[in-house]
């Protein structure tokens, strides 16, 4: 029988590498996302395109009930759905704020809240939690996006410890730069929240760090993160972290090692230095 997993925020990047890569690997994939018309060719290759809105309980529900009743189990659930909101506190309207944490942090927990009964009644499963270097270190104007990363990692730690007497492992993945959709995302919310007035000129430098940063051939592509992802749905004792991508190992180590005020420095150093 094979594995039956559920990849959420499969409609593009991360998420939609995780589900070819699981499905390369022989196991039944649910690929999950709003925008289910544009996973319509992962049908051709037998990933299942399901309808799902992480910040809708009726939403998430069905998609669960619907994979239980045609597979009978769901054996790896894989949390991406998320995206990155980068705005000055200041600036940044509080329901933008909240529906930050609605996507990448309620939402997560109400899908894996879903899926943990079916685990535990299954004797085990995975569930892979796509954080980001962001939920260790910080960059400017990211307040919110980094809150909600930060968040996930300490909701992971916990949910590790809860878990592991039903066999149901809890393992983190923790990106660095990646070339998806969520640079420009980013950048966008960033351009369009902060762009003007008193933060204006810093935001306009922070602006062409990212998109250097940012830029094809910059960055690592997602099918690395995706690979990743597949290869520890299938151990037996993964770690609790992975780090994976360009800047991940570097930049989490520069966080242990300097003071808070050194990592400041150094951090509006690298962005002077790349946004001229």
């Amino acid at each position: 029988m094979k594995k039956v997993a559920l990849v959420t925020g499969a409609s593009s990047g991360i998420g939609r590498s995780a589900a070819i890569e699981l499905n390369n690997l022989g196991f039944e994939v649910y690929a999950a996302a709003r925008r289910v018309h544009l996973m319509d060719d992962l049908k051709q290759t037998g990933i299942k395109a399901v309808q799902l809105d992480v910040t809708k309980i009726d939403s998430v529900q069905s998609c669960i009930d619907n994979i239980i009743k045609n597979s009978g189990r769901i054996d790896v659930l894989v949390n991406n759905a998320g995206y990155g909101l980068f705005g000055t506190v200041e600036e940044t309207p509080i329901d933008e704020a909240r529906k930050q944490f609605e996507v990448n942090l309620i939402g997560l927990s109400s899908v894996t809240s879903g899926i943990i009964p079916h685990m535990r009644a299954n004797g085990g499963g995975t569930i892979i939690n796509v954080s980001s270097i962001g939920g260790k270190i910080y960059s400017p104007y990211g307040a919110y996006y980094h809150a909600t990363k930060h968040a996930l990692e300490g909701y992971s730690d916990c949910l590790r410890y809860e878990l592991k007497p039903f066999n149901i492992k809890v393992v983190v993945i923790q990106p660095g730069i990646i070339q998806t959709e969520w640079g420009d995302i980013a950048l966008q919310n960033l351009i369009n929240i902060s762009s003007e007035g008193a933060y204006g000129s810093d935001i306009s430098k922070y602006a062409r760090y990212m998109q250097k940063t940012y830029a094809p051939g910059k960055a690592t592509t997602p099918d690395v993160v995706g690979r990743l992802i597949a290869r520890v749905a299938k151990l037996k004792r993964p770690a609790p972290r992975y780090a994976v991508g360009k800047l991940s190992g570097m930049a989490l180590i520069a966080r242990k090692v300097l003071s808070d005020r050194l990592f400041d420095w150094a951090l509006r150093k690298q962005i002077q230095i790349i946004s001229k």
